[in-house]
C-alpha cells in the first residue's frame, strides 16, 4: 500500500481572487479544512476585477447551502434581491417580450408533455400565451415572491428562485468564510512561474516582492489573461466568435427608477442587447455588442441614453472573445473561471461555470501526480458544459426575427450540428433536448423555442385521445391555480424587507 502522505496534495495555491478566487477557496477551504491541507490565495489589490456578474442561477443555492450559508445572511451581506427568470425583449421581433423562468409551464394533464397540449390548444384559438401557465413568470410579472412550499406534488412546488447580488461583495464575504476557515491570503503579483523539467508541472511562483510561494496544484484564477493555464502551459484557445460574436460591452451603475422585481431584463439592440439586473441598493446595466457593427461610442451612448436613472459611475468597457481553453485542466494546473474560458452572460451562467468547475474537482479531486485520467475526465465535463451552454446562448440568435444587419447575419451564421438537431427536433415534432448532463433542461429550452415564435409543425398523437371539452378545462384549471397562487404571494420588496429583519434579529436561517 502506498504512503498517503507522500501521495496526498497537501498545498494548494489559487492565483487570483473575485468571484472565481474566492468561491473556489470557500469550497476547498470547506472541504479540506481539517486535513491539514494548506490554502493559499494570491491576489494583488492593484489588479481589478471584471466585477460585473451580479446576477446568478438556482444552482448557486447547492453551492452556498453545501458551505452550510444562510440565505438572508447572504442577501443582507450582497444586497441581493431575488431572480425567477429572466425578461427578454425584442429578440424575436422588435415588440416581443417573453420571460425564461426557474420553472416548468403548466403540469401533467395526460400522457404526452404539457407543451403538446398547449400547441394543440394554440392552433385552435384555445389558448393563451405560453407563459400565463407558468407560476414563475405570472409571480415575476406581478413583481411577487414567496419561497416555494415543501410539497414536491404541488403547483406551488414548480419553481426555484436564484439571486441578483452585487458579485463583488459575494467576493468579499466569501473572502471572510475561507479566511475563517484557514485559507491565507497573500498579497502581491506574480512576475514568474517554474516549472519541473521532467513532467512540466508547475513548482512554484516568484512574486514582485521576491517571495516564493510552492505547490502541488494550482487553480488559475486570473481572469482573461490566464496567467498560468496560457501564458506559462500554453494550453491554446478554442475561439468560438463565429458562434457568438459579441466581444466588448460598457457596463454602469444606475439609480433605481422602475420597480424592482424578481427578475433579470435583457433588450436586443441593433448590435447586441442590454441587461437591467436590479439590487436592493441600484440597478446594473450593460450593453454587449459585436464592434464589427456598431462604433464603441455609439454603443455606449446607447446605453447611457436607455438608464432608467441618473448613473452612479462612469461606463467601464470590456473586451472579451467568446469560448474556452483547449483544456481547462492541464497537468496540475486547473482554470477556474474567466482564465478558463468566457460565455457571453446572456443567461447568467458565468457563476455557475465556477460553480462547475469547482464542484468537478471536489469530484475529482487529485494526487500530487494527478493522474491523466482525472484530468480527462474533468475536461470531458467540462467541454460538455461548455458546448450546452454556448448551444442554448446561440439559440436566442439563431431564432431572431429582426432585420438589422447584425440579427440577420446571426440568423444565416453556421450552426453547429448539435444545435441544429436541437432545433429541427423541435420543429419537426415538438421534441425538446432531455440530458442528464447540461445546464438547462427541457423548461428553458422551451421557453426560448415558443418565446422567439418557433412552434412545431404538430404536436404528441397522444393529445387527441384526450376529449377537447377535458383539455380546455384543464388549461383553465391550471392558469386560474396560477393566478390565484400568484395573488396570494408576497410582494418582491415587502419579503426581502421581511428577510433583512429576519437576519437581524436571528441566526439569519432562511428555510
Amino acid at each position: 500500500m502506498k504512503d498517503r502522505s507522500e501521495q496526498s496534495i497537501r498545498e494548494i495555491v489559487i492565483v487570483g481572487g473575485g468571484t472565481a478566487g474566492w468561491m473556489t477557496a470557500a469550497a476547498l477551504s470547506h472541504r479540506l479544512g481539517t486535513t491539514g491541507t494548506n490554502i493559499r490565495l494570491i491576489e494583488s489589490a492593484e489588479i481589478g476585477t471584471v466585477g460585473v456578474g451580479e446576477a446568478t442561477l438556482p444552482q448557486i443555492r447547492d453551492f452556498n447551502r453545501m458551505l452550510g450559508i444562510k440565505e438572508a445572511e447572504l442577501m443582507a451581506r450582497t444586497s441581493a434581491t431575488i431572480k425567477l427568470g429572466i425578461e427578454f425583449r425584442d429578440w424575436g421581433k422588435t415588440g416581443d417580450h417573453y420571460i425564461h423562468p426557474f420553472g416548468v409551464h403548466g403540469e401533467p394533464i395526460g400522457p404526452a408533455d404539457f407543451h403538446h397540449y398547449w400547441v394543440e390548444a394554440r392552433a385552435e384559438g384555445a389558448a393563451e400565451e405560453f407563459g400565463r401557465y407558468s407560476l414563475p413568470i405570472e409571480a415575476a410579472r406581478r413583481l411577487k415572491f414567496n419561497l416555494p412550499p415543501g410539497n414536491p406534488d404541488s403547483l406551488l412546488q414548480s419553481y426555484s428562485y436564484a439571486f441578483q447580488f452585487d458579485a463583488s461583495l459575494y467576493a468579499v464575504f466569501l473572502a471572510e468564510y475561507a479566511e475563517a476557515r484557514g485559507t491565507r491570503r497573500i498579497e502581491g503579483k506574480v512576475v514568474s512561474v517554474k516549472c519541473d523539467g521532467d513532467n512540466g508541472f508547475i513548482r512554484s511562483l516568484t512574486l514582485e516582492s521576491g517571495e516564493q510561494i510552492t505547490g502541488d496544484l494550482f487553480i488559475d484564477c486570473s481572469g482573461f489573461r490566464g496567467l498560468l493555464i496560457e501564458q506559462e502551459l500554453q494550453t491554446g484557445f478554442a475561439d468560438w466568435s463565429d458562434y457568438l460574436p459579441c466581444n466588448r460591452a460598457f457596463a454602469v451603475p444606475c439609480a433605481i427608477g422602475d420597480p424592482v422585481g424578481p427578475f433579470t431584463r435583457s433588450t436586443a439592440r441593433s448590435a447586441g442587447w442590454q441587461w437591467r439586473i436590479p439590487l436592493q441598493h441600484r440597478i446594473g446595466n450593460g450593453h454587449v455588442y459585436c464592434d464589427r457593427y456598431i462604433r464603441d461610442q455609439d454603443a455606449v451612448d446607447m446605453l447611457m441614453d436607455n438608464l432608467e436613472g441618473e448613473p452612479i459611475a462612469e461606463p467601464k468597457q470590456l473586451f472579451f472573445k467568446t469560448g474556452k481553453r483547449k483544456k481547462l485542466w492541464n497537468r496540475n494546473c486547473i482554470a477556474i473561471g474567466l482564465s478558463g474560458g468566457f460565455l457571453e452572460p446572456l443567461e447568467s451562467t458565468s457563476i455557475d461555470l465556477i460553480q462547475s468547475g469547482i464542484m468537478n474537482l471536489l469530484a475529482l479531486f487529485p494526487e500530487k501526480q494527478c493522474a491523466a485520467s482525472d484530468a480527462d475526465e474533468y475536461n470531458r465535463l467540462m467541454d460538455l458544459e461548455f458546448d450546452r451552454v454556448r448551444d442554448f446562448l446561440m439559440l436566442h440568435y439563431v431564432l431572431n426575427q429582426r432585420e438589422e444587419p447584425f440579427w440577420r447575419d446571426m440568423r444565416e451564421m453556421a450552426w453547429p450540428d448539435s444545435l441544429r438537431e436541437k432545433v429541427e427536433a423541435f420543429e419537426r415534432r415538438g421534441l425538446v433536448p432531455q440530458y442528464d448532463q447540461g445546464l438547462f433542461q427541457p423548461a428553458s429550452w422551451l421557453s426560448v423555442f415558443i418565446g422567439q415564435n418557433l412552434l412545431p409543425e404538430t404536436w404528441d398523437l397522444r393529445v387527441d385521445a384526450m376529449a377537447a371539452d377535458r383539455r380546455s378545462a384543464a388549461l383553465q384549471r391550471i392558469k386560474a391555480a396560477i393566478d390565484d397562487s400568484a395573488g396570494r404571494m408576497s410582494e418582491h420588496l415587502a419579503f426581502i424587507e421581511t428577510y433583512r429583519a429576519k437576519f437581524a434579529g436571528s441566526n439569519g436561517d432562511m428555510q
